[in-house]
């Protein structure tokens, strides 16, 4: 495998359905890259963003490929996040479009989910199944970035974009919509959004220690609930995508370039407390 390293202050958006190029991003070259576990889903894109002091090195990577073409249990997600991690990305922002469960997440919703239910089965969902490897469990308790989900926040203020702070991801395997009693479920369940590539995504990041932060666009009522009570209209989301896409565009473009900066003084400010716990006693808790 050839990797490309950055200078350190690279950054990785992962596209979803309506977001598999992004306007805006001046492209400086594609990689193809090969894994140990396959291919990605396309060749990874590097260009730059615009920044206060300069330019933001960014690797853009559409998980369902460049022409929407992969179905969400065909991801290599493996693949994706190894392709993502070697050639040097310091964060990755996942885009993602979602049903919404709760009543006040309405289509055209922007949201940051702040926890994960996984319902999906039979995706290679860890890069530590060989018998070679030592079994290895990954604290899960909070499985979104911290540090970026405050960026998200504070980029879409910046961009004058209201975002729901806050929600629980239901991951479902798709590729098919989930029936009326399922959505029921998984509101029962706590679930307040349900979408098909968010696991095991998030936890591959965590394995890699990659910070990793989700923002989900609610492009439809999920089945049995407001206006697809009745039947999900496929031509209402690709039309509320298209509108929202751009919204999205415009909090990355805000936060990405500030994404490192955030990042380092987290690890400095944590580099502060475990100087400063006493000696025997175990630092509790995680900034993120």
């Amino acid at each position: 495998m050839t990797a490309v390293h950055s200078s350190g202050n690279l950054v990785a958006i992962l596209g979803g359905s309506g977001l598999a190029r992004f306007e805006g991003l001046e492209v400086l070259r594609r990689e193809v890259i090969r894994t140990p576990f396959g291919e990605p889903s396309g060749a990874l894109t590097f260009g730059r963003l615009p920044a206060e002091s300069g330019w933001q090195e960014v690797v853009f990577l559409p998980r369902h490929g460049y022409g929407h073409t992969i179905p969400p249990h065909d991801i290599n997600y493996r693949a994706n996040l190894w392709a993502l991690n070697e050639v040097g990305a310091r964060a990755v922002f996942a885009v993602a479009s979602v049903g919404g469960i709760r009543d006040d997440l309405l289509p055209g919703s922007l949201v940051l989910p702040d926890q994960i239910i996984d319902y999906t089965h039979g995706r290679p969902s860890t890069f530590f199944d060989s018998a070679e490897l030592p079994v290895t469990h990954i604290d899960f308790t909070l499985p979104y970035d911290g540090t970026l989900r405050a960026a998200l926040l504070d980029g879409a203020g910046r961009a004058g974009i209201g975002l729901v702070d806050g929600g629980v991801y239901a991951c479902t395997p798709g590729p098919r919509l989930e029936t009326a009693a399922e959505i029921e479920r998984l509101a029962r369940d706590g679930a307040h959004m349900v979408g098909m590539t968010g696991m095991p995504e998030a936890a591959l990041a965590r394995e890699l220690d990659l910070p990793y932060a989700a923002l989900a666009v609610v492009v439809n009522a999920a089945a049995g609930r407001g206006a697809s009570r009745l039947a999900i209209s496929v031509t209402d989301i690709a039309r509320i995508q298209d509108e929202a896409m751009g919204l999205v565009r415009a909090i990355l473009a805000q936060t990405v370039p500030r994404a490192v900066c955030a990042l380092d003084q987290a690890r400095a400010v944590q580099g502060v407390r475990v100087s400063l716990q006493p000696a025997g006693d175990p630092v509790k808790g995680n900034p993120s």
